[in-house]
């Protein structure tokens, strides 16, 4: 599963500790995360995965679960 790679991006682009990220954590509620560190978030996801977000997948992303759920379900496609 990507959990434990998205859970170190996340950590490492917000400034805060892995442990504090879990599948329920909400992006922006409970990360602390803005509008531009989502849009960053992305960017370096879909680098780090190979993957694409469309803006319609975007908005949907809430938690981290969410975000894994997405990669997951992307990287499976791609094979």
């Amino acid at each position: 599963m990507s959990f434990e790679k998205v859970k170190k991006l996340l950590s490492e682009q917000l400034n805060i500790a892995p442990e504090s990220v879990d599948l329920k954590s909400r992006v922006i509620e409970d990360l602390g995360a803005d509008s531009l560190d989502v849009v960053e978030m992305l960017m370096v996801l879909e680098d780090e995965f190979n993957i694409t977000v469309t803006d319609e997948e975007s908005v949907e992303l809430k938690t981290v679960g969410d975000i894994v759920k997405l990669i997951d379900s992307k990287a499976k496609k791609d094979k």
